[in-house]
């Protein structure tokens, strides 16, 4: 004999299917979004000049605009040149050419003879350093990864849909900056892992496994709040600069913009703000490496294996220990000079920095054949003060006080 159910619990059978198909869709469509990925437009490590402002003529429309390109390179050169301490001279059409990587269109009319605009002009780090005297090489930090989270009319958004917020920062180009950006696009799964309610969260061990996915080593949180006086009116943003998994605020600062259509600029204006002051707390040195994000395995020493073996007449040679090196590095060359510096001490035989924080603390992995009591007064006898024990140093170069 068939029974029949009774009617709440086929209700209640039937709701829950329904809950579930409507749960399953739902996070598919939060993952397959359309119009929600912002590609950076670029990353690459290119001089920037921008704001140059040209007005010229020519016969027609395309000879004005090849003209007002040509005097735009011409005075971002000067500019440039100057910049970096070179004298602000000229070079030939030709060379410009030849080192001008792209030039940005700000804001452009184009007239039957005429042509005015406001223009960036990019030019190639490796050819331009060579003329202008300077170095190809950028002193980068780690890399940090950007969440940036945009609070309007009491919303708080990521990646769940494409914000003004994340297209300033996928037009900002990181070439002249010191902190090397790791910049979602918000494709794929990102709407899913990194969403309002995990820049809030502090716990390490989620944010390990975060940003070991994205290839970075700690997070900054730009945040930005949008308050509209009236539609198509004046735009206040209040930005914040916060980094790290407590949600932690270095500055906040606030700009206003007359209209709506200004919105772009005003975000722009934000983010090279915030680039500057992260760029100041990264030579400052707030910007550390975490120790909960990055943690410092103990060494961990395996017994020999017994043998029965006699061995006579053989010098012994002490086991080689690994151990961890921080010390100060307010910029490049002290990264080198250190390593040097640990390289000639007697039975160091690796020296390598694993950690690297311009402006901060890096730490170095150290091989030495020998007791990290002889490695610390090998580093007392040449000049250093040494901090710590067992495998963990930390050295630094003493300041006497007139």
């Amino acid at each position: 004999m068939r029974r029949r159910l009774p009617v709440a619990l086929r209700l209640a059978v039937v709701m829950t299917a329904v809950a579930a198909v409507l749960g399953a869709r739902g996070v598919l469509a939060q993952i397959e979004g359309e119009d929600r990925g912002v590609t950076a437009v670029d990353s690459s490590n290119d001089f920037e000049v921008a704001g140059i402002r040209v007005d010229v003529s020519g016969q027609n429309a395309d000879a004005a605009r090849l003209a007002g390109w040509r005097e735009a390179q011409r005075k971002a050169y000067v500019q440039l040149s100057q910049r970096m301490g070179a004298g602000g001279g000229l070079v030939s059409d030709g060379t410009l050419d030849s080192i001008v990587s792209s030039i940005v269109v700000e804001n452009e009319q184009i007239g039957p003879n005429r042509y005015i605009a406001r223009l960036g002009v990019l030019f190639d780090r490796g050819r331009t350093a060579g003329l202008l005297g300077v170095s190809a090489t950028v002193a980068r930090s780690s890399p940090f990864l950007v969440v940036p989270v945009q609070w309007s009319t009491g919303v708080g958004t990521v990646f769940e849909q494409r914000t003004p917020w994340q297209e300033a920062w996928a037009r900002f180009r990181t070439g002249s900056s010191a902190v090397d950006y790791v910049r979602p696009t918000g494709t794929g799964p990102d709407s899913l892992l990194l969403d309002v309610g995990q820049t809030q969260r502090p716990d390490r061990a989620w944010w390990r496994a975060l940003l070991d996915q994205y290839g970075a080593t700690d997070v900054l949180i730009p945040t930005v709040q949008l308050h509209r006086q009236y539609p198509g009116g004046p735009i206040i943003g209040v930005f914040a600069a916060r980094y790290g998994p407590d949600h932690r605020i270095l500055q906040r600062f606030t700009l206003r913009v007359g209209t709506a259509a200004g919105l772009p600029a005003l975000l722009d204006a934000g983010v090279k703000r915030l680039d500057g002051v992260y760029q100041r707390a990264l030579r400052e040195g707030y910007l550390g490496l975490d120790p909960g994000l990055n943690p410092i395995m103990p060494v961990v020493e395996t017994p020999p294996e017994e043998t029965s073996d006699i061995v006579e007449d053989q010098a012994l040679t002490p086991a080689a220990l690994a151990l961890t090196i921080q010390f100060d590095t307010p910029d490049a060359a002290s990264v080198t000079a250190t390593e040097s510096a640990l390289r000639g001490i007697p039975g160091v035989t690796g020296a390598a920095t694993t950690s690297l924080a311009l402006g901060g603390v890096s730490s170095m992995n150290v091989i030495y054949a020998g007791s990290a009591e002889t490695l610390r007064n090998a580093l007392e006898s040449r000049g250093w003060q040494v901090i710590g024990s067992d495998t963990t140093l930390r050295i630094r170069r003493p300041t006497y006080t007139p």
